[in-house]
C-alpha cells in the first residue's frame, strides 16, 4: 500500500517537473476568466469571505480538469449567480454586464477546449494559442454586436420591436443550425 502511494507521488513529481509554460498559462487564463465571471455575475451582497473562497476553489477546478465536468459546473454556477443577482437581489440586468458575463462564459469554454487539447508537457508554438484567441475574440465581437443590435431592435417600436427582435433571433438560430448541419454533412 505504501509502495503504491510512494509511486504515485513520484509520478506526480515527475509530471509536475515536465509541465511547459504555455499550457500552464492557458490553464491560468481559465482560472482568471472563470473567477472574473463569478465576480461579475454574483451580487456584491453575496460575496462574503466564505463564498469568495468557495468561488475561488470552483474557479480552480476547470483549470485543473478541463476535460471533466468542471467547465459545465462553473458555467452553471455563473448562471446561478446571475439569476441570484437579478431575481434574488433585484439587480436590473444591464446590457454591459450581460455581454461581459456571456463573453467570459464563452472564453472560459473556449480556453477549456484548448487546454484539453494541449499536452501539458508539449512544446507548443505561441501562434497556436494566439490564433485560437483571435478566433474566440472574433466570435465574441460578432456576438456582442449582434446582441446590441437585437437589444436595440427589441426596444424600438414598442411591442412590434420586441416581436421583430424575437423573429430575427429565431431566424439567426435557424440559420446557424442549418449552417452547422451543412458543415457537418460536408465532412
Amino acid at each position: 500500500m505504501t509502495d503504491a502511494l510512494v509511486e504515485r507521488v513520484r509520478a506526480l513529481r515527475y509530471a509536475a517537473a515536465r509541465v511547459s509554460p504555455l499550457p500552464l498559462l492557458v490553464r491560468g487564463g481559465i482560472f482568471l476568466v472563470v473567477l472574473a465571471g463569478f465576480l461579475l455575475a454574483y451580487p456584491v451582497q453575496a460575496l462574503t469571505a466564505r463564498s469568495l473562497l468557495a468561488l475561488t476553489v470552483a474557479a480552480v477546478l476547470p483549470a485543473v480538469g478541463p476535460r471533466r465536468i468542471w467547465p459545465t459546473f462553473t458555467a452553471l454556477v455563473t448562471v446561478g449567480g446571475w439569476l441570484l443577482a437579478t431575481l434574488g437581489f433585484d439587480r436590473p440586468p444591464a446590457l454591459w454586464r450581460l455581454l461581459a458575463v456571456a463573453t467570459l462564459l464563452y472564453l472560459a469554454h473556449s480556453l477549456c477546449a484548448l487546454a484539453a487539447l494541449l499536452p501539458y508537457d508539449g512544446l507548443i508554438d505561441p501562434d497556436v494559442v494566439l490564433r485560437w484567441l483571435g478566433r474566440a475574440g472574433g466570435v465574441v465581437l460578432a456576438s456582442a454586436v449582434l446582441g446590441v443590435v437585437l437589444a436595440w431592435l427589441g426596444g424600438a417600436g414598442g411591442t412590434d420591436g420586441s416581436q421583430a427582435a424575437t423573429v430575427v433571433g429565431l431566424l439567426v438560430a435557424v440559420g446557424l443550425s442549418a449552417l452547422l448541419g451543412w458543415l457537418l454533412r460536408r465532412r
